[in-house]
């Protein structure tokens, strides 16, 4: 396993739609779990394979939500069906410094394969279905901030300072 380098906007690759997988191979889980490592590694909840310069349709999550941590890996994932309508913040790894406040659905049935080809459905609520979303629209070539309703709705992230992540460190 190895650590990618997460590629950052304005680079093209994020901006195509990426091509649908067709061997579930050694090759395919080796990347899966590349692109694992990759997530962790930053500390984010999602990724796809554009992010790490590979124009694949495969996506990877690890959530933590209600003290439980899900992990998954789907290829050729596609939104199924969609419900209702709610406003989050989100934020990029290929966005390093912003969050934005946009509207995602509540509730998202995504439907793609495991890394064996095997066929799963999906169904996520909250921020599951929100990096659903998310993940899906990269394979696409969209980003978070082209759902901005308007400019002031990103924001620039302060960096932390020294003493700011002592005081967070000292309180665990």
């Amino acid at each position: 396993m190895a650590i990618k380098k997460i590629v950052t906007v304005p680079d093209p690759i994020l901006r195509k739609h990426a091509k649908k997988v067709t061997a579930f191979d050694k090759d395919l889980q080796r990347l899966v779990n590349d692109m694992m490592q990759t997530l962790h590694d930053a500390s984010g909840a999602g990724l796809a394979a554009p992010q790490i310069g590979v124009s694949q349709r495969i996506i990877v999550l690890s959530i933590n939500e209600n003290q439980c941590t899900t992990e998954l890996a789907i290829i050729n994932p596609e939104v199924v069906k969609r419900k209702g309508e709610r406003v989050c913040k989100e934020g990029c790894l290929s966005i390093p410094g912003y969050i934005g406040e946009i509207k995602r659905s509540a509730e998202v049935k995504v439907k793609g394969c495991d890394v064996y080809g095997k066929e799963i459905k999906i169904k996520g609520q909250g921020f599951l279905g929100q990096a659903l979303e998310h993940e899906i629209d990269h394979l696409n070539g969209v980003l978070y901030v082209d759902h901005l309703e308007s400019q002031d709705k990103l924001k620039r992230l302060e960096p932390e300072s020294e003493e700011d992540a002592e005081e967070e460190t000292s309180e665990e």
